[in-house]
């Protein structure tokens, strides 16, 4: 075994004595050594049930025959982070969770790992860490939330809370409603309820195969839950045993069935990051070309929270994430998963229980995909979309920009009723290097739609959207502002146009107009410039190549 660097041999004295000192046995010494990575945190409400999930995922590691050993990875709540400062860190937080994971992991020589996370960019980091260790491994996810309730209707935190803002502002809600609001939209332990990133990476992680069998959409609260944190345990340690490693489980065809299934549930933009990130990790070439192509050919087959109606324990009651393969069955790649079984066998166990949840082909909701990439002088690297999320009218859109340096500036302009119908909100200066952390935009495009100029208005910026953000808003415009990009030299009033059947972003600008503006371009003071941020702004790269580190 990989720990009999640290536990066989005569050399190996001080070692046992150590290992001795936290309470091994001499028995324990002949197990495999299985590194939990818990994420447990009481600031994040996905993750806050997780406690529980480590007893079972402890439990199951014993029964399988393995030793195992806990340590912590860090969280943030990408909801309490957004809108200010805070909004920095949670990208650059996958960073030192996929550190952590290599770290701890390296210098204890453990045998396997499972992985306990659930929100944001935890989840992409603990597979990050995993596919850059290449040690037999699982990831658990804790689970989606339930929905809320008041006056008999179903609350979601970004629809009942974010677009509440604006709402509130304009006299729309009343005082009772609100407090209310704030009270319900979030009952309890889980992941926010909508295909938001949380719960999108919670869904491609199981397709992809890192994931047992409906992992990705059993709700937090479940007996489920805990039955498949157990299995998780026990499976791990037979993983080692037959070093089943993730090189053999990420490969470009499970990124590429993760990409599918992605397209076809209208997940968030984010993910565009992540799974580039994860390619890059796993030694496996992934681009924002790979993602248009199967978008074009790939139905949007539900109409999940927050471009739509159903929640995520609606896709979970409809058959989970092996109902949504069985669907796609003859779109995807039959690939390994850590559960032993290839996908198509996962597909073909499934049970589609609710049709209009997960429609078929012929009714879905939309021809294309849930992302869309767009190119052109205003994003010569790309640009993404969240397609499914858009007004059909709003497809195409002319209007003239309205420039703002900073999230905040935009913020306070909307909430003023500075922007009106036929505006272009432009932010920048929020990529990865320039935000740094390419800050989530929820809080404006929010705004936007709770002050009704969501089929009026368009948004653009280097930075990034939650998975809970609706409406015509393009994100990982790249090359960024603080890295030379056209849209560091837009002017108030200039005509920017958007085409995303036709896959076009431009700004009415000239070659030689876009080249003299530059030539009295000045680039802003870092905004950043101690800490961990500041070395993080210098060696981040774009978000076309998935805001890695190298």
């Amino acid at each position: 075994m990989r720990s009999d660097i640290t536990k066989k041999g005569i050399e190996r004295i001080p070692h046992r004595a150590l290992l001795h000192a936290t309470g091994l046995s001499r028995k324990d010494l002949d197990r495999p050594f299985i590194g939990v990575a818990t994420s447990f945190t009481d600031l994040i409400p996905g993750h806050v049930g997780m406690r529980d999930l480590e007893r079972y995922i402890e439990r199951g590691i014993c029964y399988g025959g393995g030793a195992p050993f806990f340590f912590g990875v860090p969280g943030i709540c990408d909801g309490i982070a957004m809108g200010h400062l805070g909004m920095c860190y949670p990208l650059a937080l996958r960073e030192i969770v996929a550190d952590t994971i290599e770290t701890v992991c390296n210098a204890h020589s453990l045998d396997g790992i499972i992985c306990l996370t659930n929100c944001d960019k935890i989840t992409p980091g603990m597979l990050m860490g995993v596919a850059r260790l290449n040690i037999p491994a699982i990831i658990v996810t804790a689970g989606p939330m339930i929905s809320g309730r008041w006056n008999k209707r179903k609350l979601a935190f970004v629809h009942d809370t974010f677009e509440a803002v604006a709402k509130a502002k304009k006299g729309e809600i009343s005082p009772e409603e609100l407090v209310c609001l704030e009270m319900e939209a979030c009952p309890g332990a889980g992941s926010c309820q909508g295909l938001y990133t949380a719960n999108t990476m919670a869904c491609l992680t199981e397709t992809m195969g890192m994931s047992l069998p409906g992992s990705g959409t059993a709700l937090a609260i479940s007996a489920k839950k805990r039955r498949i944190a157990q299995a998780s345990g026990e499976r791990v340690v037979e993983l080692v045993r037959k070093n089943i490693t993730p090189s053999m489980i990420i490969t470009k065809e499970s990124l590429e069935n993760a990409v599918t299934v992605d397209m076809a549930l209208g997940g968030s933009s984010n993910t565009v990051l992540h799974l580039m990130a994860i390619a890059h990790e796993a030694g496996v070439k992934l681009d924002l070309k790979t993602f248009d192509k199967i978008s074009k050919t790939t139905p949007h087959i539900t109409n999940i929270e927050p471009a739509g109606e159903h929640f995520m324990e609606d896709i979970e009651f409809s058959g989970g994430i092996p109902a949504v393969l069985k669907r796609l069955k003859g779109k995807l790649n039959n690939t390994l998963t850590s559960s032993g079984k290839k996908i198509f066998e996962i597909a073909d166990e499934a049970r589609i229980y609710d049709e209009e949840v997960i429609r078929p082909f012929s009714k879905a909701y939309h021809k294309e995909g849930g992302i869309a990439v767009l190119f052109g002088n205003l994003a010569p690297e790309g640009a993404v979309v969240k397609q499914s999320a858009v007004n059909p009218k709003m497809m195409k859109f002319n209007g003239k920009a309205r420039i703002f340096n900073r999230e905040e500036e935009a913020m306070q302009a909307i909430l003023n009723n500075k922007i009106k119908s036929g505006d272009v909100v432009v932010i920048r200066y929020e990529g990865p290097a320039g935000g740094p952390g390419m800050r989530e935009m929820l809080a404006p495009t929010a705004a936007i739609v709770g002050s009704g100029l969501a089929d009026s208005v368009a948004l653009i910026t280097d930075g990034r959207f939650s998975g809970g953000t609706k409406g015509p808003c393009i994100g990982h415009i790249s090359p960024e502002a603080a890295s030379r990009g056209p849209i560091a030299v837009l002017k108030d009033g200039d005509l920017i146009t958007i085409d995303i059947p036709n896959r076009k972003i431009e700004v009415k600008l000239s070659k030689q107009e876009i080249e003299k503006r530059f030539k009295s371009w000045k680039p802003v003071e870092p905004k950043i410039k101690t800490g961990y941020l500041a070395r993080y702004s210098r060696m981040v790269k774009s978000a076309d190549k998935g805001a890695i580190v190298e």
